[in-house]
């Protein structure tokens, strides 16, 4: 279970926001991971990603590209 996310977690999402080419300033990462964990459009057009809270955060990571595909692909 994942208490805060920290430097470390928010460093690996970067690496997946930078290679999909998203800029860091339109990401809101909070510092309290939730369950469940999520990836969606703020009306303010900025990508919010909720870490999950709970099971390994690896895991979440591994999933966290095809989440983030979802929601900035064209419908």
């Amino acid at each position: 279970m994942l208490e805060a996310v920290t430097l470390r977690e928010i460093q690996a999402i970067f690496e997946i926001t930078d290679r999909l080419g998203i800029h860091r300033e339109q990401l809101v990462i909070p510092l309290g991971p939730r369950h469940p964990g999520r990836v969606r459009r703020m009306p303010n057009g900025k990508l919010e990603i909720v870490v999950e809270k709970d099971g390994e955060f690896a895991q979440w990571l591994a999933g966290l590209e095809g989440e983030i595909r979802k929601v900035t692909s064209p419908a």
